[in-house]
């Protein structure tokens, strides 16, 4: 961590809560989704990998249930609870849901007694699609396991905290959550669920995404919660609408079996036989992104960046016409990215707002930074933010004693 933000943790930590000093240090990344999108909730594969930016908590152990937190970010005041096997929600959309989340659940599983101390800060732009809110889980998480001096395997641990997360009210998959604590410095990483399986893929040495926020927030705990959840449901809905045709007898009963077994063009063919309307358009796009996943894996295995371009193309507009999770300002990001310069780029995370994310070759990227500095942002008010970011695969969460 750079020294500077350390350094304000400590002093953070220090005005709130005074002596002993803070002893561990957790941080835990968000990510960048490349492709496979609103597949992970419906079994199938995603392909993200872990970013440069991450939220940290700076904490002791207390010798009670009390969890005390400070977050260095305006917005956010500090907060209070205690640990349970029930804890009350806080309003929709607070940040000390996400603590609760995992507070809760490893009071479930673990029995855990000891709360913390905490100084909070986080460099993942928030609502922004990059999961800032599962990286505020899994550092809370990690911290609580230290103090409590819990250990547990990373599979196990990473579909605990999938599981963890829907305390927030959000029906999601475990994409974010899995990439925070299975991340690999250098590499994307393709995920498989049920149970949850990683297969790393080295980044072509030239390559670069680059990330760009819309500037408009896109909280799935918040007012998208609605709209996230509809899908899923509606996706299940499509799913059971499918199996029920007679034209579907026999056929696998989940999205999985489906893709994995058939090719993707059959499945699609029969679904416009057996669905009609927001039930095709939905079964539609989940089947086709789950295919785009598998062969955007075997571009980036072989260095095939116009393929991976491609297929980022298509998913964007698969998510724009078929899942409805676009908006104006995603798409004019996507367009003037592919105008100067990237191979592909989509909307990246659930979508409603957010980022997109770009594929260039290295030598591009400074040239399609500046084009996107000058074509978008220049026309609106500057941000309290840095809106691009050009993607570092980073490891994933790590907690470690500072002082004894």
């Amino acid at each position: 961590m750079d020294p500077r933000r350390q350094h304000s943790l400590e002093a953070a930590f220090d005005a709130a809560f005074g002596a002993p000093q803070a002893e561990w240090l957790s941080t835990a990344p968000g990510r960048v989704n490349l492709i496979g999108e609103h597949t992970d909730y419906n079994g199938l594969p995603v392909f993200p990998m872990a970013l440069q930016r991450n939220v940290a908590y700076l904490l002791r152990p207390r010798d009670d249930e009390r969890v005390r937190l400070v977050n260095l970010e305006p917005r956010y005041g500090p907060r209070e609870f205690r640990l349970s096997s029930s804890i009350p929600h806080a309003a929709q959309g607070d940040w000390v849901n996400y603590v609760q989340a995992a507070a809760q659940m490893l009071a479930q599983r673990c029995g855990i007694r000891r709360g913390m101390d905490a100084a909070v800060h986080g460099d993942v732009p928030l609502a922004a699609g990059l999961s800032s809110s599962s990286a505020t889980l899994v550092g809370a998480l990690l911290g609580l396991m230290a103090v409590n001096e819990i250990e547990m395997p990373l599979a196990q641990l990473q579909e605990l905290a999938a599981e963890a997360e829907r305390y927030v009210g959000v029906a999601g998959g475990g994409m974010d959550q899995a990439i925070s604590l299975g991340g690999r410095a250098g590499h994307a990483l393709r995920i498989d669920f049920q149970p949850v399986r990683m297969q790393p893929v080295p980044m072509p040495a030239d390559w670069r995404f680059v990330i760009s926020n819309t500037l408009v927030e896109a909280e799935k705990s918040g007012a998208a919660r609605d709209t996230y959840n509809s899908r899923t449901r509606e996706c299940r809905e499509a799913l059971s609408a499918f199996l029920a045709h007679p034209l579907a007898r026999g056929l696998p009963g989940t999205y999985m079996g489906l893709v994995s077994g058939l090719p993707s063009e059959t499945v699609l063919s029969l679904a416009e036989r057996c669905l009609g309307g927001v039930l095709q358009k939905r079964f539609r796009h989940v089947v086709s992104e789950g295919a785009r996943v598998g062969q955007a894996h075997s571009a980036m295995m072989r260095g095939d960046a116009p393929l991976f371009g491609r297929l980022m193309n298509d998913s964007h507009e698969s998510l724009r016409t078929d899942y409805e999770v676009s908006c104006p300002q995603l798409d004019e990001l996507v367009a003037l990215a592919r105008e100067h310069g990237a191979l592909g780029a989509r909307l990246t995370g659930a979508g409603l707002g957010g980022c997109t994310v770009a594929l260039c070759h290295a030598e591009q990227a400074p040239a399609l930074v500046q084009a996107l500095r000058k074509h978008y942002y220049a026309s609106r008010p500057e941000p309290s933010i840095e809106p691009l970011l050009i993607a570092q695969a980073s490891d994933g969460a790590r907690v470690r004693r500072i002082r004894i």
